[in-house]
């Protein structure tokens, strides 16, 4: 498999509505379903859910 088949590049945008977005990797056979991280968001100042974009 290709390098970006197993691992692809993700954003991932934060629940709190401010636009704020991480650029992260993720393994497709370890997690298949949309991924969702607690992150800092510095828009807000505080930690919030960051969700899989499409």
């Amino acid at each position: 498999m290709a390098r970006n088949e197993m691992r692809p590049v993700i954003k991932l945008r934060s629940t709190a509505g401010t636009g704020y977005t991480y650029v992260t990797r993720k393994n497709r056979r370890n997690d298949p379903d949309r991924l969702v991280l607690r992150k800092f968001d510095p828009v807000v100042r505080r930690h919030v859910d960051f969700r899989q974009e499409r």
